[in-house]
């Protein structure tokens, strides 16, 4: 949720509450309510300033996932999901794939692999 992923990244940084609220300009009051998740609906304006201050983006505070222009990034930072795939997969399943049929083409596709090797 936000406001744990808030209060994640806030720890990170080794800010107090009354910090964050000074560096973002925000009210220290509503950042609490937000990191107890009292309220968890944030305003625009509210996330605009922690991700800058935070230096994360907004789509991270509000997913935990971070959008390249051609990559879905988990929280590591580490490539989740290109579009291109993204593509192959919705495709694939529009046509009827479903997941035994990737699992037994991922096994086909082994064995050729492995009969060219021999």
């Amino acid at each position: 949720m936000i406001g744990e992923r808030i209060k994640k990244l806030r720890d990170e940084k080794g800010y107090s509450i009354t910090e964050l609220a000074e560096l973002a300009n925000i009210s220290k009051s509503y950042l609490s309510y937000i990191e107890r998740n009292l309220n968890k609906n944030p305003s625009i304006h509210f996330l605009m300033k922690l991700a800058k201050t935070l230096d994360v983006s907004m789509e991270y505070l509000l997913t935990g996932m971070n959008q390249t222009d051609d990559h879905t990034m988990n929280s590591n930072g580490k490539d989740f999901l290109d579009k291109e795939w993204q593509i192959i997969i919705e495709t694939a399943i529009k046509e009827g794939m479903n997941k035994d049929d990737f699992k037994e083409y991922i096994n086909f596709i082994k064995f050729k692999n492995w009969e060219k090797s021999r």
